[in-house]
């Protein structure tokens, strides 16, 4: 009886041996739940990020300008509860509490946004440098810097001054690459001696579609069809105009690096043997990362973004694409302009083709012409757009390694909201979302993408645009009804603490568990694969052992 049990012991563990070395990491397979053992890299940045408009508060105060932000919340109707960015978190008086919870959190490096409004209150640089707002950024820095904490600086977290959307139409106007650019410049002018590492743009996808085209964000317009594809035009071109700034004034003086942070979501075939689907994914996502990124990294749109928006222009029976063009000068210039790409995930769709007629208007999502499903299945504790789909990340990370021959990735966002108020501070959900993202960004890792630094989204709970407060994406809870703005820990800074202790190379623990706290699991589950193998293979020769000298 023992000899059998014991035969039954080794074949599984054989078994089990086998399977984990048969793990190749086939970043199109359809194993979405398996669980990868491992470490990061030497040199690997852990962090926390942030934006002025949604967390500094002081809207009005020591000379800022007005934002297109600050004008559109104070009209009604236009964020939930009417709620506004005022006040927020009060972090333009309280970076320095902020900076000691980025301590407590072991962080590498943080990353935060400079309010253009606040620093020139028109936009313009020749109309006025507010110094009051150039000190404030120049002490958060200093402060950053007093405690080892790298600062990753963030030149358009979507706060344009007010005048220059009244004057010229905002990014509809292309006189915004110029006024973009003297901003940029004053910015490395002040702070590049301290700031190494710039990001131009936080997400300009939404910027171009919920500004301009859904009307849902600042400035609100509903230019349809048109009015998303010309600001993300003048966006790219200002994008492309600032590395090059940096490139040729500022680079050998400073040694910094200068890209652009991108969303997007994943998105997957519905039926992976459908070819049709396989394309409308495919263009999915072209549509969303590839907008930017094809540009910035090969010089001009995405193919089938012309080809697409190009037959619905003529369907239309208008004479040009409503895509506008890059000239070849202009393609030259913009090819090649970031150091690194910042990368911005927090979801999945599945996908399917759809066919939109064009008689019955055009827009961007029209122009795609496929249809977004999810997974009931998928958990969705927070916003109405966030399903947790670990492994769409680590497919998002390989499409940007092939596409765009694997340049240096900093992930600037991840992370997720919740809608229900956490007053217990036990964000689970938090927990178990950010140990599957994480895990599938180690993934990405082992299978050659060459991802330096992850960014958890967000430090605090903060405004959330159209969404008021009505969602907390924060590590840490932010009592927005005391005037004192007080911060409090959730359970995942734990977590987050423990990730990123134990997930160095360097450490000499090989396994770390802990107990069930709250009934949450805090296990970080970070070992080395060979280890687990070993004792696998250790473990089946004494069993082997022991069933010979039983026979």
């Amino acid at each position: 009886m023992l000899s059998h049990r014991v035969g039954q012991a080794c074949h599984v563990l054989v078994l089990v041996l086998c399977l984990s070395a048969a793990e190749d990491f086939d970043w199109s397979a359809n194993n979405h739940d398996s669980f990868y053992y491992g470490t990061f890299p030497n040199g690997f940045s852990w962090g926390a990020g942030s934006s002025a408009y949604q967390t500094e508060g002081a809207w009005d105060k020591d000379g800022k300008g007005l934002s297109i932000w600050d004008v559109f919340t104070h009209k009604k109707g236009k964020t939930f509860l009417n709620d506004t960015g005022d006040s927020s978190c009060e972090g333009y008086y309280k970076f320095k509490d902020d900076i000691s919870l980025i301590k407590e959190l072991n962080l590498n490096h943080y990353r935060f946004s400079i309010s253009w409004p606040r620093i020139m209150p028109t936009g313009i640089r020749s109309d006025h440098v507010n110094e009051k707002g150039v000190k404030y950024y120049s002490a958060l820095i200093d402060e950053l810097l007093k405690h080892n904490i790298t600062p990753i600086v963030t030149l358009y977290h979507w706060d344009l001054p007010q005048v220059l959307q009244e004057k010229y139409g905002g990014w509809q106007n292309i006189s915004m690459i110029n006024y973009f650019n003297d901003f940029a410049n004053l910015c490395f002018e002040r702070y590049g001696d301290r700031v190494k590492y710039w990001i131009t743009f936080n997400n300009p996808w939404s910027v171009a579609v919920e500004g301009y085209e859904t009307g849902e964000h600042a400035p609100g317009l509903k230019l349809r069809g048109t009015g998303a594809y010309r600001a993300a035009h003048h966006i790219i071109k200002a994008h492309a105009k600032v590395w090059h700034t940096y490139d040729t004034q500022w680079r050998n003086k400073q040694r910094g690096m200068v890209g652009i942070s991108l969303s997007g979501d994943w998105g997957e075939p519905v039926d992976i043997t459908n070819q049709k689907d396989i394309e409308a994914a495919e263009r999915y996502v072209q549509f969303y990362i590839g907008w930017f990124a094809t540009p910035i990294f090969h010089g001009d749109y995405p193919q089938v973004m012309k080809d697409f928006i190009g037959r619905k222009s003529a369907q239309q029976g208008l004479g040009t694409s409503r895509l506008p063009t890059f000239s070849s000068q202009e393609k030259s210039y913009i090819k090649g302009t970031s150091d690194f790409l910042g990368v911005g995930h927090f979801t999945t769709r599945y996908i399917t083709q759809k066919n939109f007629p064009f008689n019955r208007g055009s827009t961007y999502f029209s122009d795609r012409d496929v249809a977004e499903l999810v997974d009931p299945r998928w958990p969705d504790p927070g916003s109405e757009w966030l399903y947790s789909v670990p492994w769409g990340f680590r497919r998002l990370l390989n499409f940007i390694k092939t596409q765009y021959g694997n340049p240096v990735i900093f992930i600037t966002e991840n992370g997720v909201s919740e809608k229900m108020m956490c007053t217990e501070l036990c964000d689970d959900w938090r927990i178990q979302y950010y140990k599957g993202y994480i895990n599938e960004m180690l993934k990405a890792i082992r299978d050659g993408v060459n991802v330096k630094g992850y960014t958890a989204w967000s430090l605090l709970d903060k405004f959330e645009w159209d969404e008021g407060y009505s969602e907390r994406f924060g590590l840490y809870y932010v009592d927005f009804k005391n005037k004192n703005k007080p911060r409090y820990p959730k359970a995942s800074v734990q977590f987050y603490k423990r990730i990123i202790k134990d997930s160095s190379p360097k450490n000499e623990n090989l396994m770390f568990i802990y107990p069930l706290t709250s009934h949450m699991e805090m296990v970080t589950e970070v070992v080395v694969p060979t280890v687990c193998t070993l004792c696998i293979l250790i473990s089946a020769v004494f069993l082997m052992f022991l069933l010979r000298k039983r026979n």
